[in-house]
């Protein structure tokens, strides 16, 4: 496989994911697999939540999309269950658990902002 740095600018990137490693995140019970970044924030990524895990309150600057692989989120507003999504309009603020772990793909357009 090449390295990014030499592949010309149209080239497609593919990524094996299973070789990435999880790192982990400020949060505990919260680790990521970076799978796409670039410097204007924009990040796709697999998170992997243990159960009882925590988010805290944050603030989404730009949409948020995220599909459940594995497990559930929940929020105040409701529950997004294995197999299904949900996406939140910029602005958007909320507190996020996994009360038995999840497994989801998230899409970001810029960084949360955390309080």
């Amino acid at each position: 496989m090449n390295s990014l740095a030499s592949l010309p600018d149209l080239a497609s990137r593919y990524v094996d994911v299973d070789a990435l490693p999880w790192k982990p995140t400020p949060f505990e019970g919260v680790e990521i697999k970076v799978l796409m970044q670039n410097e204007q924030g924009l990040l796709t990524a697999l998170f992997r939540w243990a159960p009882g895990a925590v988010l805290p309150l944050h603030e989404h600057v730009e949409i948020e999309q995220t599909y459940v692989l594995e497990g559930s989120l929940v929020d105040e507003e409701g529950e997004v269950t294995t197999g299904n999504f949900v996406w939140r309009p910029a602005g958007s603020r909320h507190v996020a658990r996994a009360p038995n772990g999840a497994l989801i793909l998230a899409f970001f357009l810029k960084p949360n902002t955390f309080f």
